[in-house]
Parts: structure tokens; sequence; C-alpha cells
């Protein structure tokens, strides 16, 4: 697991003219992004050590290391930041990453295949695991609550769900 990363956060700009960044962190506790650095773009090609200065609307101003200036700052926008999966606290048992969903076997209670979880969207109300069906083009939307997915077994690579009805009918 140690070469896996996890999005903690994206740059969404330079912050002011002195190199400072405004920061959107995707933590829980939303400071804790400063905590599991360096942080790295996704190809890994940059690495950056992150000092956050203030909070401010929708986030905060930071300085990353390296980063001296407004250009620099501004050359960034849109970057994610990830940080090493070991460097993240582990969860209690209810909870998990998203990235540790992604790939998983989804069976329903009678054992027959559903698809393989290929995102976890959040539209605001509630996780959604999105499954790739076999043999079906179209993606199926899951609801992720405790009611329709009552298992998750991470050791054996797989969700036991009971989808709401209708959800996988062939028409």
């Amino acid at each position: 697991m140690s070469d896996q990363k996890i999005c903690v956060g994206a740059i969404a700009g330079a912050f002011g003219v002195q190199g400072e960044v405004r920061l959107k962190s995707f933590c829980a506790e939303p400071s804790d992004i400063a905590e599991y650095g360096p942080l790295s773009t996704e190809d890994g090609s940059q690495r950056f050590t992150v000092t956050i200065t203030r909070p401010v609307k929708n986030g905060f101003a930071a300085r990353l290391g390296g980063v001296a200036t407004k250009e620099e700052a501004d050359a960034l926008k849109g970057v994610q930041l990830y940080a090493d999966r070991d460097a993240l606290p582990d969860l209690p048992d209810d909870e998990y990453y998203h990235t540790d969903l992604i790939g998983l076997t989804v069976l329903d209670t009678g054992g027959t295949e559903l698809g393989k979880v290929i995102n976890v969207l959040n539209h605001g109300a509630s996780d959604l695991l999105e499954l790739k069906p076999a043999g079906v083009a179209e993606s199926v939307l899951l609801p992720f609550t405790l009611a329709v997915v009552p298992t998750v077994d991470l050791e054996r690579g797989r969700i036991i769900a009971d989808p709401p009805e209708g959800l996988f009918d062939d028409e």
C-alpha cells in the first residue's frame, strides 16, 4: 500500500502577490492537509511542503515549498495534491478511503455479481458507488448507505449490496 496515493486537496490559484496559494482541502479535518506532507502532484513529478498561513473563504492561504511568486502560484491552479496512503490516519471500521473501494467486486445478497466499483461520487447528499456491470455499456449508481451496502470486505476485495428494487432489472 505504500505506493498508493490519495487526493487530499487542490490548488485554487494564487492568493495575493507574495507566492501564496489558495488551497482547498478534501480532508475530514481540513487543516490536517498540512500534516500529511510533503504532498505531490498525481504523477509525482512535483512535491511540496505545505504551510497553512491562514484560513480564507472556502479553504486556506498556504505557502508551498518551492513556490515563491504569484506567477508560480498561478501556474499551479487546478493541480490536485496527493498524500502517501501510509501518511493518512487509519479509519474506523465503518469508514473507507474512496481509493480502497475502487476496483472492488459488488455482489448482491445472493452472491450474484453486480459489477465492479469504478468511482465513488458525492453530489452533496451521500456517497454513490459507480458500478460497471459486466457486459453492459452504461454504469449504475448505487447508494453507499448501510441499508444498501451492509458489508464491505476489503480483505476479500468485495462488497455485498442489497440494491433498491429495479436498479439492476434488465429492460
